[in-house]
């Protein structure tokens, strides 16, 4: 089955920068238009970046915009999210997921839209 495991995530410093990571096994990453989300306590699932299948569009939630930058290697079978410029409300788990699409599907920011997830890695961003 498809499996997606998100690495990278630690405690930083405001201004700091992390890159997550997410590695897709079970089929091959260039079937999917991968997608990051975050979660805080309390709060719903909010879209961060999205990336096509082929790689060639992105899209990007405005508070992140500018400062981070989705980007996926198909031959590795993993994305990654470049996170500059980190802030404390940037604080939150941050997931991975994979959608199943053509090729010239629009970028898609809603996470019912997603078919498979990974488990989450913690980032917490102090002031």
């Amino acid at each position: 089955q498809v499996q997606l495991v998100e690495s990278g995530g630690g405690l930083v410093q405001a201004g700091d920068s992390l890159r997550l990571s997410c590695r897709v096994s079970g089929r091959s990453l260039n079937n999917f238009a991968m997608c990051w989300f975050r979660q805080a306590p309390g709060q719903e699932r909010e879209f961060v970046a999205t990336i096509s299948r082929g790689g060639g569009r992105t899209d990007y939630s405005d508070s992140v915009k500018d400062r981070f930058t989705i980007s996926r290697d198909n031959d590795r079978n993993t994305i990654y999210l470049q996170m500059n410029s980190l802030r404390p409300d940037d604080t939150a788990v941050y997931y991975c997921a994979a959608k199943r699409t053509i090729l010239t599907a629009p970028l898609e920011r809603r996470p019912s839209n997603y078919d498979y997830w990974g488990q989450g890695t913690q980032v917490t961003v102090s002031s």
